[in-house]
């Protein structure tokens, strides 16, 4: 490698850049106008790759509505309703609130999209939960807020699947439902775990939900566990577009908030629209930046070179899989998950869809992978984000989340090995691939 080229000056600008604490979308952005000028090119490519990317996706309009559906549902006394519920389901088997920690993220998943929106919402409040009158560690309920984060960004609606479908023009409908076994059985496997280390460690049962309170439970639970439903009704009975369902999503949650459960007013609804609007700009400017060096990328013929060397190792389907599974376990230790999406996932797509995987199959194993990053030291940001909000050390909690990223793991060479479990879904939905 030429460390003289453009692309490789590019590269050592966009690394200083965010070393020094610029944002990565700016600093790629930067990167690439170095590139341009070292090749003679028009600067106004940047500009112009910018603003062809963001205005001809309608897609991209998603992302916001989902990130506002999830906000205003996590406010007032819905996140509460929802815990009620999920305690009434599991918290009677052992390791109670733990299990009710791993269910409640595969029901906020449906609201979120975003691990990180997951951890800092119910996963705060599961921790304070957890660790009153000693019941659980600080640092093992800081590690299972964080493992259990993971699920949401599998499970429909995930803001990462809306990002691998805008750089591989994959049907995004099709993606949110072929996320559904891999998110469930995530979930399964967690479960699984909390049950043996509960045997191991004692951890204490919760209070059983007497039956005659189940109706009542579930009644006042009901509206908010139907967003999902309305969401993928709306996405496969073919009435709305994807970002059209966003829409749906959030004015639902709105309604509801508002209309019946009457937990929102006007300074929570000011607050939602804020932090939804700040969320979205930073996703936003990491978008515009990979945009602009995803350009730089094909301009240096990368993707065709990769795909061409690929094939010279003469690699079967399962055998790229698995080389690049190990590529996006490293990666994910160290970068962050939408940077990998938009700028590491174009490069591979080609080579995979050569090779005969599927865009599908490829899309849910390689946000898995990437979501289990964000819990893999040394780097992993869910990691940090528990950290300060448990107030415990790196070290306590990655103790305590290392059994879980094993099991993890697992499922990641599950969904990896046999993709009739992710396109099962699809088929029957109508996908022909």
């Amino acid at each position: 490698m030429n460390f003289t080229s453009p692309f490789s000056l590019a590269l050592g600008a966009i690394v200083v850049l965010s070393l020094l604490g610029v944002p990565v979308g700016q600093a790629m952005i930067g990167g690439s106008v170095l590139y341009l000028y070292l090749k003679g090119m028009d600067m106004g490519a940047a500009a112009e790759q910018l603003l062809n990317g963001t205005y001809s996706s309608f897609l991209l309009l998603a992302i916001p509505l989902f990130i506002l559906a999830a906000t205003i549902m996590s406010t007032g006394s819905i996140l509460d309703r929802l815990l009620r519920f999920c305690n009434a389901i599991v918290g009677r088997f052992p390791g109670g609130l733990a299990q009710v920690n791993v269910l409640q993220s595969v029901v906020f998943a449906s609201m979120s999209g975003s691990a990180l929106a997951d951890a800092a919402g119910s996963g705060k409040l599961m921790q304070s939960m957890m660790t009153r009158d000693g019941r659980y560690t600080p640092a093992f309920a800081a590690a299972l807020s964080a493992v259990s984060a993971v699920i949401g960004p599998i499970l429909p609606p995930s803001i990462p699947l809306v990002l691998y479908a805008l750089v591989s023009g994959t049907s995004i409908g099709y993606l949110f439902i072929a996320g559904v076994l891999p998110g469930l059985l995530l979930g399964a496997v967690q479960m699984a775990l909390i049950y043996v280390l509960a045997k191991r460690r004692g951890f204490p049962l919760e209070p059983k939900v007497p039956l005659r309170d189940m109706p009542r439970i579930t009644r006042e639970a009901f509206p908010a566990l139907m967003l999902p439903v309305i969401l993928l009704g709306c996405l496969y009975s073919g009435i709305t577009t994807p970002t059209e369902a966003a829409g749906v999503a959030a004015a639902y949650a709105l309604l509801i908030s508002v209309g019946l459960y009457r937990s929102l007013g006007w300074g929570d609804l000011y607050d939602s629209l804020l932090s939804s609007a700040r969320m979205s700009i930073s996703i936003g400017m990491l978008i515009a930046g990979a945009l602009v060096f995803n350009y730089v990328i094909t301009s240096e013929n990368i993707p065709a070179t990769l795909s061409v060397a690929m094939k010279g190792l003469d690699l079967s389907p399962l055998g790229f899989l698995l080389i690049v599974n190990l590529i996006l376990l490293v990666l994910g230790a160290f970068l962050e998950g939408s940077t990998i999406i938009l700028i590491i996932l174009p490069v591979l797509l080609p080579t995979a869809v050569a090779l005969g995987v599927d865009p599908v199959h490829f899309g849910v194993m390689a946000v898995l992978n990437i979501m289990i990053g964000l819990v893999t030291p040394p780097y992993g940001l869910l990691l940090f984000m528990m950290t300060k909000i448990a107030n415990v050390s790196l070290g306590e909690l990655v103790r305590e989340a290392m059994p879980f990223l094993l099991v993890m793991l697992g499922a990641l060479a599950l969904v990896t090995m046999w993709p009739d479990m992710v396109l099962w879904l699809p088929r029957l939905a109508g996908y022909t691939g």
